[in-house]
């Protein structure tokens, strides 16, 4: 039985594709191919029906090809009023049908079309060597009189070779999606306003069984599209993009009670049969957990090491010895090649795309698909597959964020998970990636952001954990920071004082989490000018861990170093010279000479004595640093890079521009060769670089380099990033010392706008970039 027409049948590009491909005459058969829902059927009905409608076809057989069997008693049935078979043997009268296709000599050859609808596996259709004569091949034959046309969810390679290239048919354009639901609506004298419908057909994601099996509930339910709270229903409101929106309400209750166009299964279950076979393929068992995971992360895509990390290994694992018939046995080891394995079956069955093309987002899930996933979910599932997906995203997510475009998706999977899981992200305790995607939108330079997240998290552990879980501390300490990033030192100051009395008397002193509390604290009293109390603190830090731990545990070691790079910023650099070489004294005493810490230590010592004016001191202690970095940690180690860096700073202040330029070039060669050219410290040799070429007399050369960097910084960190913000700042010093003076005016005024809106208007940098613009345009009237 044809499906008839769908009652508002949208004339699509893929129906203008279908058409002109089966009418090729160089073409025998036709597949269409993509996931349940997207109106395949549909298109071949419409097909079928216009075809015959025409005169263009003699015999017309629609078979519903979801197994071997069906497929035989169709063509059975054709045999026997076409050919007269015995319908006593289907088998043989399949194989008459299909040789009753191909005329023979003398014989008049009839118009015909198969439709092939629904393949659910096209081995069905193959035959074998094993038993050609009981399993012989059921694909109609190549002939110049007739066409086929199939459509299934499948994409093996098997239904698109011999001449059988695939239409992949997709979802409804927003257009398309628009004047589906208008005119189906209409026809029941049911004018929505347009942004109505338009949010609908977003809600449901254009998918043309959803939006059809939606228009039927509307209007059986008589329900709005979309409406306001109403005092009478006491705030509920009875739309259907509400019941959508409510993760209470299952899919399945939101299909009509009759559906529409003959559809044989309700939304819900549109996928059942595709999720059970793509189980069945090898790795036999993994498809089904590997969706579970895909529906709880973002439908617009999701990096392929998420779901093929270790923690969604053991999660494969363990649904495979929960299947097991012998449940007590150790779970299998599942691979990587076989979670990959897992995705393809997926995409093989279009419940998933996995496109090898776009590396951070491989893995692609219609949101329906995801919410019908979600919904077989018990309580406990629920839980413990959104703590599996939390911890493989944390594992995916580089501690060093050098690639932009992977934080911002694996951030988007972090919310996506949070809205479909929240609770579970709270049991039980804050899971490691909420604080970790906060932190990212920081590091990214979205700092306002950052702010709203740790405000979030800070309110929702307090209500969910208690004020003194480790983690609501935790919390508070990110607002406290990122309250500071955002411009507000003295706020952030007074955040850490209430943080450290509560770390005081919940942890202890000498906990790790109350000393790092003195640290910050300090710090942010010294950027809000508060320098006496910063040093008040400094100093009582170091010598609550100088009287309790020594003057040779770690963390007096840390405290004295805090200490010295406090003295440092203060001004007191006789001071810090003095603590950093007593420092250096202590590690190579505890820790040997060759260790990072000592090391480290060296450095800072240098660099001081440099800003103390000992230029040519600084540029003989970076020279040894060098040598024994390169002897101990290597060319491509970071610790060996800042030395280089050092060395070549202090050789241009010691007046050989020339040579400091030189050196970052052969720096910069070098850190891109290993670290690559959108690392953070690449960038900031990049901004050395382009300084020192000033400062050699090229100051054209320098702002062309700034330029060309600030691109890139906006291009990998954003606008509102720090670094960003200070290439502009330079960017504008060496447009006015190039003389290009309203190039200089013209960057800044950017500038200034572009810190006024990340930043607000009373951070430093907006009030730097305010002065600075100031300053140029005085000295351009002064001109």
């Amino acid at each position: 039985m044809i499906p008839s027409r769908a009652q508002s049948f949208q004339d699509r590009a893929e129906a203008g594709q279908l058409r002109a491909a089966v009418d090729d005459d160089a073409v025998s058969c036709q597949v269409l191919t993509g996931m349940g829902g997207v109106g395949k059927t549909q298109l071949a009905a419409d097909y079928a029906h216009t075809a015959w409608g025409n005169g263009g076809l003699d015999v017309l057989v629609w078979v519903t090809a979801t197994s071997r069997p069906s497929v035989v008693a169709s063509y059975a049935q054709a045999g026997v009023e076409l050919c007269g078979a015995d319908p006593k043997d289907p088998d043989r009268a399949a194989r008459a049908f299909l040789a009753w296709l191909t005329p023979k000599a003398g014989q008049t050859p009839c118009r015909w079309l198969i439709v092939l609808d629904d393949i659910a596996d096209p081995g069905d259709l193959n035959a074998t060597s094993e038993d050609p004569d009981s399993r012989h091949s059921l694909w109609p034959p190549a002939s110049p009189h007739g066409r086929t046309l199939a459509t299934t969810r499948r994409r093996d390679a098997a239904l698109t070779r011999n001449a059988r290239p695939p239409i992949k048919v997709g979802l409804f354009t927003p257009d398309e999606a628009a004047t589906y639901l208008t005119t189906s609506l209409a026809a029941h004298s049911r004018n929505e306003p347009a942004d109505y419908l338009a949010t609908l057909a977003r809600d449901l994601g254009r998918l043309p069984l959803a939006l059809s099996q939606a228009t039927a509930y509307i209007i059986d339910a008589a329900i709005p599209v979309d409406c306001v709270p109403c005092p009478h229903d006491e705030g509920e409101c009875p739309s259907y993009r509400a019941l959508l929106a409510d993760r209470v309400t299952a899919l399945v209750d939101l299909a009509p009670d009759v559906l529409p166009d003959e559809q044989g299964v309700a939304l819900a279950a549109a996928w059942s049969l595709s999720i059970e076979r793509a189980d069945r393929l090898r790795p036999v068992g993994l498809a089904r957990p590997m969706l579970q995971l895909a529906a709880l992360l973002d439908a617009n895509g999701i990096p392929q090491d998420v779901l093929t990390g270790e923690a969604a290994r053991g999660h494969l694992a363990a649904h495979r010895i929960a299947t097991s018939p012998c449940p007590a046995e150790e779970p299998a080891l599942v691979s990587r090649q076989d979670t990959v394995r897992a995705l393809r079956a997926l995409d093989r069955l279009s419940l998933i795309a996995h496109t090898s093309d776009t590396p951070h987002k491989t893995v692609r899930v219609h949101q329906l698909i995801q919410r019908a996933t979600r919904d077989t979910l018990t309580p406990d599932q629920r839980v413990h597959h959104a703590r599996t997906a939390a911890d493989a995203l944390r594992a995916a997510w580089p501690e060093t964020e050098h690639d932009s475009t992977l934080a911002q998706v694996l951030r988007a999977n972090t919310d996506a998970l949070t809205r479909h899981a929240e609770d579970a992200l709270w049991y039980p305790d804050a899971h490691a990636v909420l604080f970790r995607a906060g932190e990212s939108l920081g590091r990214s330079g979205q700092v306002a952001d950052a702010v709203s997240h740790a405000l979030y998290l800070a309110e929702t552990a307090r209500q969910r954990l208690g004020p003194d879980h480790p983690d609501a501390l935790i919390a508070r300490n990110n607002l406290a920071y990122w309250r500071g990033e955002a411009g507000d030192p003295a706020g952030a100051a007074d955040a850490f004082a209430d943080l450290l009395s509560d770390r005081t008397r919940i942890l202890g002193w000498s906990h790790p989490h109350t000393l790092d509390t003195v640290v910050n604290l300090s710090h942010w009293q010294a950027r809000a000018g508060h320098t006496r109390s910063a040093g008040l603190s400094f100093f009582a830090f170091y010598g609550v861990c100088l009287d309790k731990l020594g003057p040779e545990h770690p963390r007096t070691r840390s405290a004295l170093s805090h200490l010295a790079t406090w003295l440092d910023e203060s001004g007191n650099l006789a001071g810090a010279a003095d603590m950093f070489a007593e420092l250096v004294e202590i590690c190579l005493r505890t820790v040997g000479p060759d260790d990072l810490e000592t090391l480290s230590a060296r450095k800072n010592l240098a660099r001081v004595r440099g800003e103390a004016g000992d230029t040519a001191g600084a540029v003989g202690a970076f020279a040894e640093l060098l040598t024994d970095c390169l002897r101990t940690l290597g060319l491509g180690h970071p610790e060996t890079f800042q030395a280089r860096d050092g060395l070549a700073r202090w050789r241009g202040k010691a007046g050989d521009a020339v040579g400091a330029a030189d050196a970052f070039a052969d720096l910069l060669a070098d850190h891109t060769r290993i670290m690559g050219p959108d690392h953070p410290v690449t960038f900031s040799i990049r901004n050395n670089l382009a300084y020192w070429r000033g400062e050699a007399g090229d100051a054209v050369g320098a702002a062309d380099a700034l330029a060309e960097l600030l691109t890139d910084c906006l291009r990998v960190l954003g606008a509102g990033h720090s670094f960003t913000l200070a290439v502009f700042g330079n960017l504008c010093s060496w447009h006015w010392a190039a003389g290009k003076g309203a190039e200089a005016i013209a960057t800044c005024a950017a500038f200034f706008e572009d810190c006024r809106r990340a930043l607000g208007p009373e951070h430093r940098h907006t009030l730097t970039a305010r002065h600075d613009l100031d300053h140029y345009r005085g000295l351009a009237g002064a001109d």
